[in-house]
């Protein structure tokens, strides 16, 4: 009698602690702060958001005269997220914006299997599915390229990045244009001559882009938002 009510006991605790208070998973107090003072600001309807990961997140430090010669451009992007996270926190740290315009970019931590096991089909939809948030919020979209990467230096073990990324970034493509979307190939321009990795003339681990390489992706994004402010 005594083991039953032990693994009665046992089983109630279980219960109460799948109840327990979550981890931020989509790290939503990561901007939380900024997003306030960024809603508090006047709006002249010229907002752009650019959405994604670490790529996106180290952008405005590595490349500041950018950002700072279009301050209505808000960086939110966040390291290591992968597609998941973004769909999650899109309400949050784009939406609630307000932006004209949000620059989209996801894909590379979904390859590296940062929080899932890859599954092409689920990436692709997370971004259409921000991509119809957008749309539903009066907010235009600029779909980008995953940028290349021959490997992955935290997910070693993962040997077939480059085909993956080649395929998910041509469903990009094609759905940007069935949905008139304006899509930047950042991949083309950026890749190296082996045709699998980021170029070593515009990075230092082959994932993240050092200045010159923000300086090639600034000069292809640049003109497409531009044409539809």
């Amino acid at each position: 009698m005594k083991k039953i009510i032990a693994a009665v006991a046992l089983a109630f605790v279980t219960s109460l602690c799948s109840f327990a208070i979550q981890p931020d998973w989509a790290n939503f107090q990561h901007y939380s702060k900024s997003n306030k003072a960024v809603k508090a600001m006047p709006n002249e309807g010229d907002r752009v958001v650019f959405y994604g990961n670490s790529i996106t997140e180290y952008w405005p430090s590595r490349s500041p005269e950018f950002w700072n010669a279009h301050p209505n451009f808000i960086g939110r992007g966040i390291g290591g997220q992968t597609s998941y996270n973004l769909l999650a926190r899109f309400r949050e740290d784009v939406v609630a914006l307000n932006p004209a315009i949000v620059v989209l970019s996801a894909g590379t931590n979904d390859v590296a299997e940062n929080s899932h096991v890859y599954n092409e089909d689920i990436t692709f939809g997370n971004i259409q599915s921000m991509c119809e948030i957008a749309r539903a919020n009066g907010i235009k979209v600029i779909l980008t390229s995953v940028l290349p990467a021959g490997q992955f230096g935290w997910r070693p073990e993962i040997t077939d990045g480059p085909e993956k990324i080649k395929a998910l970034n041509e469903r990009i493509r094609a759905y940007a244009a069935a949905t008139k979307t304006p899509y930047v190939d950042y991949y083309s321009s950026l890749l190296a001559s082996d045709g699998r990795s980021l170029d070593a003339r515009y990075c230092n681990d082959g994932v993240h882009p050092l200045q010159p390489g923000y300086a090639v992706m600034e000069a292809l994004v640049l003109p497409v938002i531009k044409s539809i402010q």
